[in-house]
């Protein structure tokens, strides 16, 4: 069966990526590409970036299987509100003044690990991950623990050339307070196959800007994913981003825009169903709780002042989570 088409009051096109490559001797060439792609659209692929092709697909094949178990069983991980776990459909509302229900998508976030005695359990974004249980899905957190410590390599690496692209050292983001103690997040997602209509205010995934520095997004070969490069836009233009074997796509988030006073803006994005099932990994990059998230020396002058405030990246990570994600009441109230 064909791709049923969308019906859309607004333009939309294929959008055309640069692509970086991470085995690339010529850092050069690889900080040019990445900063036209920065100033272009703000999203782009990363190629050889050294987690491979098998294991991904092992990864791939393990979310499959969570996101096939009776919802009964699901709901035994539901998130806490450290926001570990499983989020339901509809437990998300990425864009409330378009959106008619919330995303039809559901998730799993598995963070950075903290042990109970650790005195950062306690913060926000640290502690506990939740599992399913070892005889439900037996291999399942070995093989989420593996990617997520292979894709925070991945993205300190993207991390020094977009500092170079910034004028910066290219160890400026690896820095202890930044992504030596990164609040690192990977979400499994599942779109189980309704189709969007815009019109309608029903969409996979509402349009949004991504909260912290980079997000690493690795998908199956169904394709979803727009990007908006101009917000203000009327009518808005969207782009289709075609899935890439093998390949990260890597997008800008809202504090990468604040540090870089809007020279790299974090685009607006959304996903739209087809009525095929859709799976993807997101792993999102935020720097260390303290960090200051202030604007950067080289992107500002006295005829171009910093346009927002300093602000610490779990204040307005909180915020941004909270805004969000459905209250947890709800199902407490459901299960009562």
């Amino acid at each position: 069966m064909g791709k049923q088409s969308i019906p859309s009051p607004e333009s939309t096109k294929s959008s055309v990526l640069n692509c970086i490559d991470l085995s690339n001797p010529d850092i050069n060439q690889s900080v040019n590409s990445l900063k036209q792609a920065c100033l272009d659209s703000g999203f782009f692929y990363v190629v050889n970036h050294g987690i491979s092709q098998e294991f991904m697909d092992e990864v791939f094949s393990q979310s499959k299987k969570f996101f096939s178990l009776p919802l009964k069983e699901k709901m035994k991980n539901l998130r806490n509100e450290k926001h570990r776990g499983y989020t339901p459909v509809l437990d998300e509302l990425l864009d409330p003044d378009n959106q008619v229900h919330g995303d039809y998508k559901e998730g799993y976030y598995i963070g950075v690990e903290k042990s109970e005695g650790d005195p950062e359990s306690n913060r926000p974004f640290y502690g506990q991950n939740k599992w399913p249980a070892p005889d439900v899905l037996p291999g399942w957190k070995e093989t989420m623990e593996k990617f997520h410590r292979e894709a925070l390599e991945v993205g300190k690496a993207v991390g020094k050339i977009i500092a170079l692209a910034l004028d910066l050292n290219a160890n400026f983001f690896n820095q202890p307070r930044m992504l030596g103690e990164p609040i690192a997040t990977l979400r499994l997602l599942h779109y189980e196959g309704q189709v969007s209509d815009p019109r309608k205010g029903l969409y996979g995934a509402g349009a949004h800007t991504d909260y912290g520095l980079i997000t690493l997004l690795a998908t199956d070969d169904v394709s979803g994913l727009q990007i908006c490069k101009d917000r203000e836009a009327k009518p808005q233009i969207w782009e289709d981003v075609a899935p890439l074997k093998g390949a990260f796509i890597v997008n800008l988030g809202d504090m990468l825009e604040r540090w870089s006073n809007c020279v790299f803006k974090s685009t607006l994005h959304r996903v739209l169903g087809n009525g095929q099932e859709r799976y993807s990994i997101a792993y999102f990059l935020e720097p260390s709780h303290d960090c200051l998230v202030e604007c950067l020396p080289t992107c500002k002058s006295d005829s171009n002042p910093p346009k927002f405030p300093p602000i610490l990246c779990q204040d307005y990570l909180t915020q941004r989570y909270n805004d969000t994600h459905a209250d947890l009441n709800i199902y407490k109230k459901q299960q009562a």
